[in-house]
C-alpha cells in the first residue's frame, strides 16, 4: 500500500515593515518636522535675496536658521506624549 501525502497549502505571508517612528512620533512631531523644513527653505531663500552684505542676508536669515536648527528640529524629535508615560508608569507600579 502506498502512502498518500497530503499537501499543505502554505500561504506565503509578506512581512509588513512597520516604521519605528510610528511608535514614538505623533501628528505633532510630524508638524514640527515639516515646519522645520519650511523654515529652512525660508531661511536659505532670505539668505539668497539681495547682495551678500544686505540686512536680510546677514541678520534675518541666520536668526531663522538658528531657531530652526536649535529649537524646531529638537522639538520635533523630543516632543512626546506625557500621558502615555504616566499611564505606563502607573501600570508598572500596579503589577508589583
Amino acid at each position: 500500500m502506498a502512502k498518500t501525502v497530503k499537501k499543505r497549502n502554505v500561504k506565503s505571508s509578506k512581512k509588513i515593515f512597520a516604521s519605528p517612528f510610528k511608535i514614538y512620533w505623533e501628528k505633532r512631531n510630524y508638524f514640527f518636522f515639516y515646519l522645520g523644513f519650511l523654515l529652512l527653505i525660508v531661511g536659505y531663500y532670505v539668505m539668497s535675496i539681495g547682495k551678500w552684505d544686505s540686512v536680510p542676508s546677514l541678520v534675518f536669515s541666520p536668526i531663522i536658521l538658528v531657531i530652526t536648527y536649535i529649537i524646531v528640529f529638537p522639538a520635533a524629535i523630543l516632543y512626546g506624549n506625557k500621558n502615555k508615560k504616566v499611564q505606563e508608569d502607573k501600570s508598572d507600579t500596579g503589577k508589583s
